[in-house]
């Protein structure tokens, strides 16, 4: 079976963490959608880019996420979210995707 590509796993966290905070209401759930998907980006880094790329890259999808914030003050939410999450799919793809299946 094909794992997941981290870029999906990235877009599944951002988009469906606040999509389900704002839907719900329940900002805690919404994380908990963030935090179950950057977990599994997490392993899916470590798996086929090393440790190193794996806390560069969570610290790039966490970040995404706090500047989300701010930029949504000058974008709106939507425009805001979708931009973290453009960000974090290429950083994500060009990071440890790509390398997927040439090991």
């Amino acid at each position: 079976m094909a794992s997941v590509p981290s870029s999906l796993l990235t877009t599944a966290g951002l988009i469906g963490g606040y999509s389900v905070a704002r839907s719900t209401g329940n900002r805690q759930l919404g994380g908990a959608v963030l935090a179950a998907c950057g977990a599994a980006a997490f392993r899916s880094w470590r798996r086929s880019a090393g440790l190193p790329a794996a806390a560069t890259l969570t610290a790039v999808y966490t970040g995404a996420f706090g500047l989300s914030h701010p930029l949504a003050k000058k974008l709106g939410a939507w425009p805001s979210v979708l931009a973290v999450t453009a960000a974090t799919g290429t950083a994500a793809h060009l990071v440890a995707d790509r390398r997927r299946g040439r090991d």
